[in-house]
Formats: structure tokens, C-alpha cells, sequence
């Protein structure tokens, strides 16, 4: 049994993961109310948040599985705000000094990165093995409010980046639209439900792609073109055409991930295609890569809706699953925090 915390930014979660049985409970508290009035996370805020709800947390998940049941430990050690992550790992390193049980630290993007394949799992370990023998290799997309990435896992389960954004990432752009829009936090599912009842096609906004022929994306000059088309508009303008303005922004997002996730699935003998990340749960993302894997004839895979976003599930998949999870610490002692960590460590 596998207890896994989870504390990168404004989630505070826990989950205990059975091998053989895989999720047995998964427990989550959300800062979204607390940050929506500033706009965004504010860091102070969110650790102090985190040392206010791992106990109670905590106190649920040991009410299901005592301590004695439970053989290790995994929690988040990067990529993610220091103080955040300062926490869980602080959290996870008492709780195995307390029962002497090893402590692993995960990679908070490599757990998003093998999350499409945990429902897999439910059928049992050794039929999740057969299945994962046929899904691999896999090419994955990666779309969040802070990393946007195409990555490759091969047959041995070795995980590596094929393309990163130049700048920012297609989370970050659609939640920096929707601020200029003036919507509200998080702006990412505020332009998705405006855009429903707009037309795509009613402003040309660049595709956000960098050269034609390489992977990676670009999504800056989308959003200054977004801002140069509103300073042309009256208020009331913006009001009236605010549908039509989420609507075709939010097709040149989705549009540049997927064409460059269509030219990645084509230049590789890949079995599978994968989405993951916070941006994942976006319906028209989902509709395209799914409709690119269909082209290709090969299966696609997305994360579960409760584990696109920061979640414990996923961390403690990702210490069974993910063959170069992280390190390991007996003592408790040795494993540190790694804000900047990047996906391929």
C-alpha cells in the first residue's frame, strides 16, 4: 500500500494506491475560492493552506488503511512553488521517520505524464501489464496552466521529451486571454463555456506555432494578438462580441497543439496517444486528438477528469507505474524539493 501526498501549488491531496488493487480512496482540497479574488495563486497564501488541511486529510485516508497496512510513501518533490512543495515533503518525511517506512519523491509532470493509463488498472496489474505491453510506445501531450509538452514513452517505459513551449504554455495563454477579456479565475474554463455559443472563425489569430517544421509551440504572439484586436473595440464592442472572441481564440490554442501532436504521431511508430494535464479536460482538445489517433488507428488515451488536475492519485500510480519515478529515501532524510524539475528527471 502506497500513501501519496501531493502539495505543487493549490491543491492540497491525498491518496492511498493499492498495487493490486489500485485507488482505494483519493482526498483533495481545492484553493480555487481563496485565490479567485487575487487572479491567480498567491504562494504565501496556498502553503499555509496546505499546512492547514494534510492532517484532516490525512485523518480520512487513515480511517480506511491504518498505518500499519501502509509499506511506502510517495509524494510530489518538483516541479512546483518551493514552499508548496516544502510541505507535502516536509508532511511525507515525519510520517516516515514515524513508522520507518521509505519516503520516494515524484515528479509532479511524470505522474501527469503516465496518468491516461491508470483506468487501465482497474482490471488488475498483471492484465494492466499485457494491455501496456501493447500500448507502447506512446506519444503523450502534456497541456497545463504551466508546461506545455510532446513526449515519447518506449517499450521499457523510459520517458522522453520531443518538444516544450518557447514561452508560454497553452494553460497559461488561454488563462492570460481570459484576463484581458476580463473574466474571472481560472480563466481556461471561463473561455471554453463563452466559446460554446461563438464562432471560431470569426477572428483570424495566429496559430501560435513556431517554425512549421519543428515540434515545438509558441503561444505569445497569440496572446498579444488578442490584446492588439481588443485595444481596436469599444467595451461595449468586447461585450457584445466577447462569444466570438473566446471562440476563435481558444480554436488557435487548440488548433497549434493539435497540429503539432498530428505531425509527432506521424513521424513515429508510435501504438498509442495520450492527453493529460489541467488543459485535457477542454471538450474541443479532447474531440481533436481524438479524431488525429482515429486517423492513425491507434487508441487514445486521456486522464480521468479527477486526475488532469493536481491530484494524489496520480503520484501514487506514478511510484508503482513509472519506472524512473524518483528517489527513494530509508532514513527520510535525503530527498529535497526541486522547483524547477524538469520532465525527462
Amino acid at each position: 500500500m502506497i500513501l501519496a501526498l501531493e502539495s505543487s501549488c493549490d491543491e492540497t491531496a491525498v491518496a492511498l494506491f493499492d498495487p493490486s488493487r489500485g485507488l482505494v480512496g483519493e482526498w483533495v482540497h481545492s484553493q480555487i475560492a481563496l485565490h479567485e479574488a487575487y487572479g491567480g495563486v498567491v504562494p504565501d497564501l496556498a502553503s499555509r493552506e496546505h499546512l492547514r488541511h494534510f492532517a484532516p486529510l490525512l485523518q480520512r485516508a487513515l480511517a480506511v488503511v491504518p498505518a500499519g497496512e501502509i509499506e511506502s510513501l510517495a509524494v510530489t518533490r518538483g516541479p512546483g512553488l518551493a514552499a508548496c512543495l516544502a510541505m507535502g515533503l516536509a508532511t511525507a518525511k515525519s510520517l516516515g521517520l514515524a513508522w520507518g517506512r521509505p519516503v520516494v519523491g515524484i515528479n509532479h509532470l511524470r505522474a501527469h505524464a503516465f496518468s491516461p493509463f491508470l483506468p487501465g488498472h482497474a482490471a488488475g496489474p498483471e492484465r494492466f501489464e499485457a494491455e501496456l505491453a501493447v500500448l507502447l510506445p506512446h506519444l503523450g501531450l502534456l497541456v497545463s496552466g504551466g508546461n506545455t509538452l510532446l513526449f515519447a514513452i518506449d517499450e521499457r517505459r523510459r520517458l522522453r521529451v520531443l518538444a516544450s513551449t518557447l514561452d508560454d504554455a497553452a494553460g497559461e495563454a488561454l488563462d492570460k486571454g481570459a484576463k484581458l477579456l476580463g473574466l474571472g479565475y481560472p480563466g481556461g474554463p471561463q473561455v471554453e463555456r463563452l466559446a460554446r455559443a461563438g464562432s471560431p472563425s470569426a477572428y483570424r489569430f495566429p496559430k501560435a506555432i513556431a517554425r512549421k517544421t519543428a515540434l515545438e509551440f509558441s503561444f505569445s504572439g497569440l496572446k498579444t494578438s488578442l490584446r492588439y484586436q481588443l485595444e481596436k473595440m469599444t467595451p461595449a464592442e468586447i461585450a457584445a462580441r466577447q462569444a466570438d472572441l473566446c471562440a476563435s481564440y481558444q480554436h488557435a490554442v487548440i488548433e497549434a497543439l493539435a497540429r503539432k501532436t498530428r505531425q509527432a504521431l506521424e513521424g513515429g511508430a508510435y501504438r498509442s496517444l495520450g492527453l493529460s494535464g489541467g488543459v485535457a479536460n477542454n471538450l474541443l482538445l479532447q474531440a481533436e486528438l481524438e479524431q488525429i489517433a482515429r486517423h492513425r488507428n491507434v487508441p487514445f488515451l486521456r486522464a480521468l477528469p479527477q486526475h488532469t488536475g493536481d491530484n494524489a492519485g496520480m503520484i501514487g500510480f506514478a511510484a508503482w507505474a513509472d519506472t524512473e519515478a524518483g528517489g527513494v529515501a530509508a532514513d527520510g532524510y535525503a530527498l529535497e524539493i526541486s522547483p524547477s524539475l524538469p520532465l525527462a528527471r
